[in-house]
């Protein structure tokens, strides 16, 4: 105690003074400092690696926030910024972002548009009330692959996924057929997307009919009324389809699939879940309900 007082007050009063006060030596007090850099520096060198240990198993998409949440999990006690400072000096950083914009030729005919019902309200208290999706492009040396996928709001899961060489109504109908079949939703579920002219054909809107599913879109031109489609392909390109050079569209759609099952809906920690996966979200939220 008296050594940790002396530390503690060292910028205040001399070493020198204090050691007389207290009738210890300024040998045992030296000797004292090294024993507790030593703890330290041990403790720092450990919690580095299952620094890294956590980083690699994250595909290195983890930054200090999310690596901190899973050291809390595994009941270790340090600070977010013990973290960052640990990962800074080892050079530990999560993925680089990159800007990147999809287009896709928007419908024309107003009659076709359905009104936004969503109204970047991104929350669903409940399972398949709320679904959203969009179409991104992923470049292969064989040419574009496209991606349609819907995203359940409640626990931002991808129940839906579509590829092809071709952005057409097939596409999209792959993702919806796919999430129905997963979800089996009661009639009233409300599924929003962008005007693009798959999102608004008639045979799209049949199959969607059948489902009793009600169509809700975005106002033209402006992203932030499909934000959470958007935001789930910046991370899919940033955190995966950027660290990657596909030679064919096969072996991207097995890379994408397998990001998507493997590790965003079932490991990947979602900052708006509390840093749990969707699929261990909707297991507390059931073992809860």
């Amino acid at each position: 105690m008296i050594f940790e007082f002396m530390e503690k007050h060292s910028a205040e009063f001399e070493v020198r003074k204090m050691a007389k006060v207290f009738k210890v030596s300024r040998a045992g007090y030296y000797k004292s400092l090294n024993k507790q850099a030593s703890k330290r520096s041990l403790f720092n060198l450990k919690l580095t690696e299952r620094i890294k240990d956590i980083h690699k198993q994250s595909r290195k998409n983890y930054g200090s926030p999310r690596i901190h949440a899973v050291l809390k999990t595994q009941g270790e006690k340090c600070s977010r910024r013990k973290v960052a400072k640990l990962m800074q000096a080892s050079k530990i950083q999560a993925k680089s972002r990159k800007k990147w914009k999809i287009s896709h030729k928007p419908c024309r005919d107003m009659a076709k548009i359905s009104p936004n019902r969503i109204n970047q309200n991104f929350a669903a208290p409940v399972p398949n009330q709320a679904w959203v999706s969009d179409i991104t492009y992923i470049k292969t040396k064989e040419g574009w692959l496209y991606v349609a996928a819907i995203m359940d709001l409640f626990s931002r899961k991808i129940v839906g996924l579509g590829m092809s060489d071709r952005i057409d109504t097939d596409l999209i109908r792959k993702a919806f057929g796919q999430a129905i079949c997963h979800r089996s939703p009661e009639p009233g579920l409300i599924l929003h997307s962008d005007r693009g002219v798959q999102y608004t054909s008639n045979e799209y809107k049949q199959v969607i009919g059948a489902q009793g599913v009600v169509l809700s879109m975005s106002a033209k031109g402006y992203c932030y009324d499909n934000a959470a489609m958007e935001s789930f392909f910046h991370t899919l390109k940033v955190e995966h389809v950027y660290h990657c050079n596909y030679e064919t569209r096969k072996e991207a759609a097995h890379s994408i699939f397998e990001y998507i099952e493997v590790f965003y809906n079932r490991q990947r920690m979602h900052s708006t879940l509390g840093y749990l996966s969707p699929v261990e979200f909707e297991k507390q939220m059931e073992a809860v309900g």
